[in-house]
């Protein structure tokens, strides 16, 4: 029984973390229209960031400042935005599936950079001894994964609340009239690049933040943690919560989460080591499933917005005009 609260703990832990990049997406998303795919490279900057802000000095390793969580979860925060401020002014005039390929590039160089600047990012190896809130109480794993989930609900709560609150200010109804009309909002005297670079900023920065929870609760970080894998698992998990729905972000990552580890636990049962690493796919495969029967249920994902159909009574039936004009 210990055994399944300390595993349900840490499976809510990691839902949790993908619920904070997935609710950066959506932002930038659901909420603007952004089609952004290079969000692993924001995650692993917050990640790296923090890292070097919070690990302590090493001989072989620019950064170590030895500073406080706090601190590197808010400095993950702010280079990670900087960095999505960055790209977005420079990005953002193109459209659809330009901005898609620029986006992805971007993720590569990030990535690149943290495989190969070895002096500062430890390269391949990665950076380990990444200090991990409660520490002390990592001999009990219960309480350990259960006070780690604490914290992260906490910031999840705080960010979900957040956006929110900014979807429902005139700052997010601007952002929704970009993505639902974009000539009409720029008539009414709103700059399109304004405030698009803010929601990738802010976006960006959530991701980074997710990033660095993650390397804290996990105790290192390697170059192979951001890969094309954790973009297509976020966008599966704002399709099948829905897009443009905050709500549907943390549920959406959740199952998906669920579906994506009980496959996982469902390989390792029925196939051989010899065999695992080929039946790994079938992760992907089983998330492929589920999302085109979630598409075909819910068009628009679980909590997406339907659109629906007016309909007329008899009054209204009466007074709608037939093939020659007429009223009925």
């Amino acid at each position: 029984m210990i055994d399944i609260f300390g595993y349900g703990a840490f499976f809510l832990t990691t839902a949790l973390i993908f619920s904070l990049i997935t609710l950066g997406l959506n932002l930038q998303w659901g909420l603007t229209g952004l089609f952004n795919v290079g969000l692993a490279g924001f995650v692993a900057i917050g990640a790296y960031t923090s890292a070097l802000l919070t690990t302590p000095d090493t001989a072989n390793r620019l950064g170590g400042f030895d500073m406080p969580v706090l601190i590197g979860w808010l400095g993950a925060m702010v280079v990670a935005g900087i960095a999505a401020a960055i790209v977005g002014a420079a990005t953002l005039r193109l459209k659809s599936d330009y901005l898609a390929i620029t986006t992805f590039g971007v993720a590569v160089v990030v990535q690149l950079v943290a495989l190969n600047a070895q002096m500062l990012t430890g390269g391949p190896f990665g950076i380990g001894f990444i200090p991990r809130p409660f520490a002390g109480l990592a001999e009990t794993p219960v309480l350990f994964n259960l006070s780690n989930l604490a914290i992260v609900a906490a910031v999840t709560l705080v960010v979900y609340f957040a956006l929110e609150h900014l979807a429902h200010s005139p700052w997010g109804r601007v952002l929704k009239a970009l993505r639902e009309d974009e000539r009409a909002a720029i008539s009414l005297g709103k700059s399109a690049r304004f405030y698009r670079v803010q929601a990738f900023a802010v976006g960006g920065a959530i991701m980074g933040l997710a990033g660095a929870v993650q390397a804290h609760f996990i105790g290192f970080i390697a170059p192979d943690n951001y890969v094309p894998t954790l973009t297509f698992q976020v966008w599966v998990m704002l399709i099948v919560g829905g897009s443009g729905s905050n709500k549907g972000a943390v549920i959406g990552s959740i199952l998906v989460w669920a579906i994506w580890a009980g496959s996982g636990a469902l390989t390792s049962v029925l196939f051989t080591p010899e065999q695992q690493a080929r039946a790994a796919s079938l992760q992907i495969v089983a998330i492929g499933v589920m999302l085109c029967v979630i598409l075909l249920v819910r068009p628009n994902g679980i909590f997406g917005d339907i659109p629906r159909r007016p309909r007329f009574g008899k009054k209204q039936a009466k007074a709608l005009p037939d093939e020659s004009g007429a009223t009925q």
